[in-house]
This record gives C-alpha cells, structure tokens and sequence, in this order.
C-alpha cells in the first residue's frame, strides 16, 4: 500500500536533506533511516552536518523525531555497509507497519538496502592495519599499483586518491584469492523499483549547490578543529576511522601548526565540491527518481517540498 511505501531523499552533500527528512517525518509521523557513512560517529557532528539531537529512551531524537544510525559508533571503530545493511532491516522489520524515510547521500547504503548485495567478506582489522601502513609508508600510489597486479578491471574503476575502496578492493581479494570485480555480480547497477520506494532526488543547480558548500564550510570549520582537537587529547589516532571523513585531515594539519585556517578552508570546500560531483554522479544513474530541481535559495522550502514529495508518493 502507498501508505507504506518507504521514502528514498537522496541528494549531493549540503543538499538540505536532514531539513527535508524531518519535515517529511512530522508529516507522516515516521521516522528517519540515516544513509549517511559519515554521520555514524560520535563526537564528529560538526564535521559530518549531523543533526542536532539527544538520546533518549535508546533513541536518538531530533526535534521529536526518531533519527536511526547517527552519532552510535566510536570514531577507531570501521563500518561498512552490510553492517549498514542488517542494521537497517533489523529497525525496519521491529516496524513492519511504520512509514520510513531513508535521508542521506551514500549511495551504496541505499542501494544495498533496496536491491540486496554480493555476498563478500567482512572487513578485517588486521589487514586493514596493514594496508593502512603501505599508505602511510609508501603513498596511496603504491597500494593502487598492488591492486593493479591482481585486480585491473577494479584499480581501473577506481581512482588511487579513493583509498578507503582501493583498500577494500585489496582486502577482497587477500580474504578469498579472488578479484573483487569477478566477485560483484552487478546488482549495484540494478535500478530501485516505485514498487519498493519513492526515490526523490534534490537536484541543486550546481553553482548554486557551490555556494551552499562555500558557505557551510566556512560554518563547520571552526567546530571541526575543536572536534579534532578533543578526540586527539583523549588519545584517538590522527588515521582513526572516523578521523578519515571529509575535511579533517585539515583540521589536523591546522592543528599541528601545518596550515593556516585559510588553506584549510579553501580544502575543504574544493574536496566537498568533489565529493558532491560523486554523487551527483553516481545518482545520475538511476531511471525512477523523481528530480526536485533548485536553482537559487528561493526555491528551497523545505516544508513545501516535503508536501511536494507526499503528493509524488501518493501520501
């Protein structure tokens, strides 16, 4: 039934998903499936725009509304996304009858959810140690020409500077002997169905998303380097998990007197505008999704498209 057709709002980085996301849950009195890899940690709010909430009851609440998989996982600890994954059908299935929005821009959680995925080994942490210490020995060069001499059609597929799946890839193949590429059967290539969810996308013209990436960046930077600052005087590795989002690279070096706030700023603007052209990339694939186009701040009402997107999916 339309009723209880989940909600797909998917979107570039400071798209203003998690504003849309709550209207979308008072409405409908639902609650909130993150797909966000980044906002699962702890004490990295700022850096990762996670929404502003509290725990209660053993829910993480923001402005009333239950908010799953965000600000649950300590910052050394590694999640990939069939943790995502069986997280998420385990909160689904509690509420088989309970309308959910799935909010966030990392694609893979949201495809793995809705069309299954390649049954692949889990991380290990001692390997990854190991890969960890090629990079910070030899570059992230040196592991991608690793994953070339076993794996070409993946170091092909994937750019040396993405090293967390440069590193994956190689992981794979050491757990079984066999390339990741020959192990992926396609079903991240396979479409979602309307049968299974709504699928909106906010489509930000792209100077227009520029401006919103500028001017956050310039909003978290400082937070950034006190989240930083704290989690290194508790004793957390610069290369903690966590400490590998977007931007804190940055705010280490500011610390460590090897930037000044200005380049660091300038950085982090250039790699979040990247990242953006990822997903706007990767969700470009898709045939059933219903664009939502912005062009100006003008345009973005978040309550009006939250009614805008009920009325897509038939309330």
């Amino acid at each position: 039934m339309k009723h209880k057709l989940p909600i797909i709002l998917a979107g570039p980085t400071a798209s203003g998903k998690t504003e849309v996301a709550l209207r979308l849950a008072r409405l409908l009195g639902g609650e909130i499936i993150s797909c966000d890899s980044r906002q699962i940690y702890k004490y990295l709010n700022a850096g990762t725009a996670a929404p502003e909430g509290a725990w209660e009851g053993g829910f993480y609440k923001v402005d009333g509304a239950i908010y799953h998989l965000v600000d649950f996982l300590d910052p050394a600890q590694s999640y990939d996304v069939s943790q995502f994954t069986e997280a998420a059908k385990e909160i689904t299935a509690a509420k088989p009858d309970a309308p959910f929005i799935f909010a966030g821009g990392t694609g893979m959680y949201i495809q793995s959810y809705f069309t299954g995925m390649d049954k692949l080994p889990r991380g290990d942490a001692g390997l990854r140690a190991e890969l960890s210490f090629l990079v910070n020995q030899h570059g992230k060069e040196a592991l991608h020409a690793r994953l070339a001499a076993v794996d070409a059609q993946s170091a092909r597929e994937i750019p040396a500077g993405n090293v967390q799946r440069v590193m994956r890839a190689m992981e794979i193949y050491l757990l079984t002997g066999r390339p990741a590429s020959v192990l992926r059967t396609g079903k991240f290539s396979t479409d979602i169905s309307p049968a299974k969810a709504c699928f909106v996308y906010l489509n930000w013209e792209k100077e227009a998303l520029n401006k919103r990436i500028e001017e956050r960046s310039a909003q978290i930077l400082e937070p950034m380097i006190e989240e930083t600052a704290a989690l290194l005087a508790r004793g957390y590795k610069e290369d903690a998990p966590g400490l590998k989002s977007l931007g804190y690279r940055q705010a280490v070096a500011v610390i460590k007197g090897q930037s000044g706030k200005k380049e660091a700023l300038d950085s982090l603007i250039t790699l979040t505008r990247r990242y953006a052209k990822r997903q706007r990339t990767w969700f470009a694939r898709y045939r059933d999704i219903y664009k939502i186009d912005l062009n100006s701040r003008q345009d973005f009402d978040p309550q009006e498209t939250a009614r805008r997107i009920l009325r897509l999916r038939g309330v």
